[in-house]
């Protein structure tokens, strides 16, 4: 039954998704998500409500503005169909429960972040820590322990320390983010860590050995990586612990 449930709930994620292309094109710019209507960012031709169909629209327009053919960056879609996809999959493996609900709004806020900090690098405030207050008191109320508080100021405290310890690295807002994902996973956010430290060596490495000692002056997004990390503990977090337990 919760295959037919996450199916259903395919469209309303993309449906959110295509909110969230508002909130990362709006926020950073400190312009309001309400109003006005959505706009080229070419020629400011407001978009139709026939264009602004999640995915579809995108792919029968072919990626260009209906008014003037100015392209519109691949972000919108990939947004919708990766929000569409992380709601599906919290109704599939939680069921329709409180606890699919409290994960989709922390999906939510992750694909959110992940936008804004790639095309603007930025964490907006304003995005993590009412999405962390909430998450926070949705977890103590489904489930009343300490571990989501404790977790969310952990997690804080652990890139607070890496931030100060070195400032080009790590940003407040990568910080703030952190708070966010212990409230949402409890213990779990150490495995959110790891996946996100361990995955952002990657490009770390690539740039170490494509420019050498520069590339230590090159930043590089790390929001992405947490929200990476974020999503893989969600749904694996505890087999992750485990298996790393294992190995001692």
């Amino acid at each position: 039954m919760n295959v037919a449930h996450a199916a259903f709930a395919f469209a309303p994620g993309l449906a959110l998704g295509s909110f969230l292309n508002v909130v990362a094109a709006r926020l950073p710019r400190g312009v309001s998500i309400v109003h006005p209507r959505s706009a080229c960012a070419s020629c400011a031709t407001p978009i139709a409500l026939y264009d602004n169909i999640p995915l579809l629209s995108y792919a029968l327009i072919r990626g260009r503005c209906r008014a003037c053919g100015g392209r519109i960056p691949v972000r919108y879609p990939l947004v919708e169909l990766a929000t569409g996809l992380l709601v599906a999959a919290c109704v599939l493996v939680f069921g329709l429960t409180p606890r699919a609900g409290v994960a989709a709004l922390l999906c939510a806020a992750l694909v959110a972040v992940t936008a804004t900090d790639l095309e603007h690098r930025i964490v907006p405030n304003r995005i993590v820590v009412p999405a962390a207050a909430a998450v926070l008191l949705a977890q103590t109320l489904i489930e009343p322990s300490p571990e989501w508080l404790l977790a969310a100021v952990g997690a804080a405290l652990f890139l607070l320390l890496a931030a100060l310890a070195y400032p080009g690295g790590m940003g407040m807002g990568d910080v703030k983010l952190a708070l966010l994902l212990g409230a949402g996973l409890g213990h779990s956010v150490a495995a959110a860590l790891m996946v996100a430290m361990l995955t952002a060596l990657l490009p770390a490495a690539a740039l170490l050995v494509r420019h050498g000692g520069s590339a230590r002056k090159m930043a590089i997004p790390f929001a992405p990586f947490l929200a990476l990390g974020g999503v893989v503990a969600l749904f694996a977090g505890e087999s992750l612990i485990n298996l790393y337990l294992g190995l001692f």
